[in-house]
């Protein structure tokens, strides 16, 4: 039997509570929708990582398991051709993604606008000669690039170390001096060369104005705040995972062409200047040699021009198989069918023109 106070407060609730409200008990809490983050896949890197694995064993170990399908030399020959670009780039791969680690984890993003100057076009020339640090091929360049664009480097900027470094390093210039004993001239046009190359391409992204539309610019995956060996551990997983996997597709596609080009046909070509130089770009893009060995390729196709050869040496390193595959899966597909036939261009006419006056 309810008192006339506790009936009172009753009628009180019922006549403050809000008519519209639904009857029942109240609803659960629901959790705050996360909006949803741009993640990078994992997928497409362990795919190709795995690809990495299986490619390499059946070059290493498929001829005691598939005995009879290897008395072809060609398959021979493409066994030993996609397991020497991988073994040989692997090294200056990994040095490029410590040194992308590094760079991601420990250098401050003021440090680069305080080396570069402000101004993109004078920041280019600056970029081009310090290329010259890095003892490293085109596979170490390209994760080193897209991490100096992720720490606020202007792309034209970047893009001209990734062009020079490969190309201008002292190892590159030194196993050029051996390569053409006694004749210093072909070590100065292909540093005056490879330096010009990576200026010009520089320039005209800045000239273009639409490199926006056409770069996947690589994105900072740390959160403020990220312990900065956290960062560097998984900034270097991710890009050894991520490069490794396009460095295996490139390897696979120059073992291929390697394979298949003729080599009879390179005398008929080689007393046209303009034809042989072509053709010695054309087949530096095909067989993706590291720049570190691509002056003794050079030095022994005797029957052709210095200046050939010298396009040989200047196009290999900058634009490739194996270094399109790169730049595709770093920077995506629209920078690389754009970028690669405009340096191919580039490098072509300025290994004439310094052909023409130094040898």
């Amino acid at each position: 039997m309810s008192t006339p106070e506790a009936t009172e407060e009753r009628d009180s609730a019922e006549a403050t509570a809000d008519p519209a409200a639904p009857v029942g008990p109240p609803p659960e809490p629901t959790a705050p929708q996360e909006e949803p983050e741009d993640k990078d896949p994992a997928g497409p890197s362990i795919a190709f990582t795995l690809t990495l694995v299986v490619l390499v064993a059946l070059a290493l170990f498929g001829r005691k398991v598939f005995a009879g399908l290897f008395t072809d030399d060609g398959v021979r020959t493409w066994a030993t051709m996609f397991v020497g670009v991988t073994v040989q780039a692997m090294p200056f791969l990994v040095l490029g993604v410590l040194l992308s680690a590094a760079l991601t984890a420990f250098v401050p993003a003021s440090f680069f606008a305080k080396a570069l100057p402000k101004h993109p076009a004078l920041a280019v020339p600056v970029a081009s000669m310090s290329g010259v640090v890095l003892p490293g091929c085109e596979c170490a360049s390209v994760p080193v690039s897209a991490a100096l664009m992720n720490r606020g480097v202007t792309p034209a900027a970047a893009i001209a170390f990734l062009l020079s470094a490969p190309a201008i390093n002292p190892v590159v210039l030194a196993s050029t001096a051996v390569a053409f004993p006694g004749q210093p001239k072909v070590v100065i046009a292909r540093a005056i060369t490879s330096l010009a190359v990576s200026m010009i391409l520089g320039w005209l992204w800045l000239l273009t104005g639409k490199g926006s539309d056409w770069l996947k610019m690589p994105k900072n995956r740390h959160a403020d705040g990220t312990p900065k060996l956290e960062v560097f551990r998984s900034s270097m997983l991710h890009d050894f995972l991520h490069a490794g996997g396009f460095l295996v597709v490139g390897a696979a596609a120059a073992a291929t062409l390697n394979v298949v080009v003729p080599r009879q046909w390179l005398d008929h070509v080689a007393s046209n200047l303009l034809v042989s130089v072509i053709v010695l770009g054309l087949l530096a893009v095909l067989l993706a040699i590291c720049s570190e060995a691509d002056a003794f390729v050079a030095a022994s196709l005797t029957q052709f021009s210095l200046t050939a050869r010298l396009a040989f040496m200047v196009v290999g390193p900058i634009v490739d198989v194996k270094l399109i595959a790169l730049q595709t899966g770093t920077f995506g597909p629209k920078f690389a069918i754009r970028f690669a036939p405009a340096t191919f261009v580039v490098a072509i006419l300025s290994s004439l023109l310094v052909g023409w006056w130094l040898l």
